[in-house]
């Protein structure tokens, strides 16, 4: 497609942006107390047809995936410690279902669309996780990636740790630097490619099977690999964080990476650092990571009406929910101020950099904006309790973009255009509404434009009966040869037992170490003594 230009004049490239909707197994996600909206049926998360019809949706508008949020325990620390009354009866993501239980019904009735699930490295044994992937990944035929999260919350922990709290900040993300580990070893080096031959009689031959037999300071996992060999050989891996910890996971290990700030500049900067650092300490080169915003997107026939609509939904906002997500995001009890105070003048680091985030879409590019398009959720006035709640009610975590088909398209142009962000997780302030303005509207406009695909690109892969899988979708067109397997330079690459390799050949070529039986048996005849 040639490139076309706006009704401004801006011209656009043949980039084709990523479009993932967000949701999760709650009420509201990043919208407390929207449920009470007439039009809103998130409070049906825990029927199967709400997921069913989603995601027959989204594939309509050529979603590439739709990604599920995922949280352990209440948002616990407003008012606390350890009270969820405000979550409890605002909804505040409480109660929560497991994220992965409707994803084969969704993949049932629908032929290319993506699922991308979180899963907390505190979760489970990795052993476990692997075969729950691995499931799942067989099941929709190769669409499905893991959010890889380390978890944040101690209401959690208390939980899934026999009552202890969460490791210290940069050694959850140790710990889940070796469960990924874990996972690679599971899904790549375990079976070989063709380890199930069904024939002569044999199922898989146990030649191209092998323990991994893995030692760690967290874990120790022998192995074999329960599970046969995936379509993706591995599920995509997703992952979102920014602490210098956060991105340096990401830089090794995520193939989609998501930020959520309310500045395109702020964005673009984490981008580049993020790949800066993939490049310079991981050899992973520019376009090996993707890169997505969250935003909820307010369609009207006219601004006014967009405007008027999200007014509308802040009115249904529950503040005291707000105000437990803020809580649970940030650590901080926002209930230890006054109502009225301005909480960017006395707040505590953690709310200062917090609300710095918050305000860095205001003073930039000024002259451009025009009234009512939101950039930043703040306009410059007192910070509050109850104003911070308030904006909290609609897009969360994630900045807003109301108006016309045509001007949500140019405000994610102009989002492009500053950060070379590569697409944009899109959440709901009431669904299946917001959705519908997406697909009906939004992504008519961006086809327009050239800015998203017009259908699913064709796949000839054999083995997934020519659908699409999700990495296919996201590297096809630099991985050719192998489009549903990892690339080459993701550090993980080189771990793949490969069709053709002896078990020897194998282990001699990723410097297996094996183990010391004799070693082993020592200590082995030490704990029967004990």
């Amino acid at each position: 497609m040639a490139p076309v230009q706006n009704d401004n004049g801006t011209t656009y490239g043949k980039k084709k942006l990523i479009l993932n909707a967000f949701d999760m197994g709650c009420s509201g996600l990043q919208a407390p107390g929207l449920w009470k909206h007439p039009n809103d049926q998130s409070r049906n998360y825990n029927k199967l047809d709400y997921w069913v019809n989603l995601a027959k949706l989204l594939e309509k508008g050529k979603f590439n995936a739709l990604f599920l949020a995922d949280v352990l325990g209440p948002y616990d620390v407003y008012n606390g410690p350890r009270n969820y009354a405000p979550a409890a009866k605002s909804g505040a993501q409480f109660p929560v279902n497991e994220p992965s239980a409707a994803i084969s019904a969704m993949a049932a009735v629908t032929k290319n669309l993506s699922f991308g699930v979180t899963f907390s490295t505190i979760s489970e044994a990795p052993y476990h996780l692997a075969r729950r992937l691995a499931t799942l990944d067989h099941l929709t035929q190769g669409r499905i990636g893991w959010n890889v999260v380390s978890s944040y919350l101690d209401s959690a922990s208390r939980n899934l740790l026999n009552g202890e709290n969460l490791l210290p900040h940069d050694e959850r993300y140790d710990q889940a630097e070796e469960f990924i580990e874990v996972i690679y070893k599971l899904f790549l080096s375990s079976w070989s490619d063709d380890a199930v031959e069904l024939k002569n009689g044999v199922f898989s031959n146990p030649d191209k099977i092998r323990e991994i037999n893995h030692k760690g300071k967290y874990y120790t996992v022998p192995g074999p690999n329960i599970t046969e060999p995936t379509p993706q050989r591995l599920p995509v891996i997703l992952q979102a964080g920014t602490s210098s910890k956060g991105k340096d996971f990401a830089a090794k290990n995520a193939e989609i990476v998501f930020i959520t700030t309310f500045s395109p500049k702020e964005l673009g900067k984490q981008i580049k650092d993020i790949k800066k650092l993939a490049f310079e300490k991981y050899n992973r080169p520019k376009g090996s990571i993707k890169f997505l915003q969250l935003i909820t997107p307010i369609i009207g026939d006219t601004h006014e009406e967009a405007k008027a609509k999200y007014l509308e939904f802040q009115k249904y906002g529950d503040l005291e929910g707000a105000q437990a997500l803020f809580g649970g995001w940030t650590g901080v009890d926002i209930g230890k101020y006054k109502y009225d105070e301005d909480i960017q003048e006395s707040g505590t680091n953690a709310v200062r950099s917090f609300l710095k985030l918050w305000n860095k879409g205001i003073d930039e590019d000024e002259e451009n904006q025009k009234e009512g398009d939101v950039k930043s959720k703040f306009d410059g006035t007192k910070k509050t309790r109850e104003y911070i709640a308030k904006q909290i009610t609609v897009g969360g975590l994630g900045p807003v973009f109301y108006g016309t088909a045509k001007e949500v398209a140019d405000e994610i142009e102009r989002w492009v255009s500053i950060s070379d962000v590569d697409g944009f997780n899109m959440t709901y302030a009431i669904t299946p509404g917001t959705f519908e303005d997406a697909v009906n509207y939004l992504v008519p406009e961006l086809q327009k434009r050239g800015l998203v695909w017009n259908d699913y690109p064709k796949s000839t892969n054999e083995n997934t009966n020519n659908k699409l899988t999700f990495r296919e979708q996201l590297f096809g067109d630099i991985n050719k040869e192998e489009p549903q397997y990892l690339l080459k330079s993701h550090p993980a690459y080189n771990l793949r037992w490969r069709k053709g390799e002896t078990k020897e050949e194998f282990e001699k070529r990723i410097n297996f170490k094996g183990t010391d039986d004799k070693k082993e048996n020592k200590e082995n005849k030490k704990r029967k003594l004990k």
